[in-house]
C-alpha cells in the first residue's frame, strides 16, 4: 500500500507516494504536466510484489508546494529529483517518465548515470518546441494562468493529453470524463510549471551519453510529441527500443494500460534492448 508524505527537498516541499518495500527494486515515476503521481496508479498495481514504486509530484504541481515564481524549469525539476534520490538513498533506479517527466529524466540521468538501471519514456521527447507550436503553447500558458482551465483552454488541454480516438471512444468515456474533471480543477497557479514545459530547451545533445536501456512508447496520435520526435530519440540513444501504438495519443499509460503496463513491467524486469 502506497504511503504519501511531504518531504522538504531542495528548498521546497514535495509530495511523495512510496510503496516502501526496501527489498524490491525501485521504479521512480516522473509524471506529465497537468497530471501528477496518481496517473501511475495502474503501474503501482501492475508492479505489486515486483517493484517498489516511488511517485513524487513535481514542485508547483499536484500536492507539492505551490511556487510563486515566473517559471519552473526542467533543470530545476531535475535538481529536485536528484535531491530526493539523495535524501531517500535509492540506487539502481528504473525510471518511468511520461511527457515532461522525460524532459526531466534525460537531464537527471545524464548527470548521474551510475544511479540508474533503465528508463521508459512514454509520450515524451528530448526536443524543444518548434516555433509555430511554441507560440501557440506560449499563449496557452498565458491564458491558463489568467482564466484557469475552462472553456477552450480545457478543450485544448484535453486535445493535447489524449488522442482523438480515445476522446471519441464510447468505451473510454469514463476515463476521459475523469481526467477532464481533474484538469478542469487545476489551479491557475500551475502556470509556472506549465511555462517551464512549454519553454524548455532541447536535451537532444544529452541522448548519446545515456547508455542505460531505454524503452520509448509513442502513440501515433500524439499531437504535442509526434512520432518523428520519438524516431529522433531512438536514433540518438545508444541502447533504445521503440514501441509505436496505433490510435493512441499523448498518454499511453492511461489510454492503453492493457497494452502498455505489461510492456513496462516486463522491460523493467529484463531491460535488454
Amino acid at each position: 500500500m502506497a504511503q504519501g508524505t511531504r518531504k522538504e527537498i531542495n528548498g521546497t516541499t514535495l509530495w511523495v507516494e512510496d510503496t516502501g518495500e526496501t527489498d524490491l527494486p525501485v521504479i521512480l515515476c516522473l509524471h506529465s504536466c497537468f497530471l501528477d503521481g496518481t496517473m501511475f496508479e495502474g503501474l503501482v498495481k501492475a508492479a505489486e510484489g515486483k517493484f517498489r514504486v516511488i511517485r513524487p509530484d513535481f514542485r508547483g504541481q499536484g500536492k507539492s508546494r505551490i511556487e510563486d515564481v515566473d517559471i519552473i524549469s526542467m533543470d530545476q525539476c531535475a535538481d529536485d529529483m536528484q535531491a530526493l534520490i539523495d535524501a531517500m538513498d535509492i540506487k539502481s533506479i528504473n525510471v518511468m517518465a511520461q511527457s515532461m517527466g522525460g524532459d526531466v529524466a534525460f537531464r537527471l540521468i545524464a548527470r548521474r548515470q551510475d544511479l540508474f538501471r533503465s528508463l521508459v519514456v512514454a509520450g515524451s521527447s528530448a526536443c524543444g518546441e518548434p516555433p509555430e507550436q511554441g507560440a501557440l503553447f506560449a499563449q496557452w500558458v498565458i491564458d491558463a494562468g489568467k482564466q484557469g482551465f475552462t472553456g477552450e483552454i480545457l478543450e485544448m488541454t484535453m486535445r493535447v493529453m489524449f488522442g482523438e480516438t480515445t476522446r471519441q471512444n464510447p468505451a473510454k468515456k469514463q476515463l476521459v470524463a475523469y481526467w477532464r474533471d481533474r484538469i478542469a480543477a487545476l489551479p491557475k497557479s500551475l502556470r509556472p510549471a506549465m511555462k517551464g514545459v512549454m519553454h524548455r530547451e532541447s536535451s537532444v545533445e544529452l541522448l548519446p551519453s545515456i547508455k542505460i536501456p531505454v524503452l520509448i512508447i509513442n502513440g501515433e496520435e500524439d499531437m504535442p510529441r509526434p512520432p518523428a520526435w520519438s524516431d529522433q530519440m531512438k536514433a540518438e540513444l545508444p541502447n533504445a527500443k521503440l514501441i509505436r501504438l496505433k490510435k493512441i495519443g499523448h498518454s499511453p499509460t492511461l489510454e492503453a494500460p492493457e497494452l502498455v503496463l505489461p510492456e513496462i513491467v516486463g522491460f523493467f524486469s529484463d531491460p535488454s534492448v
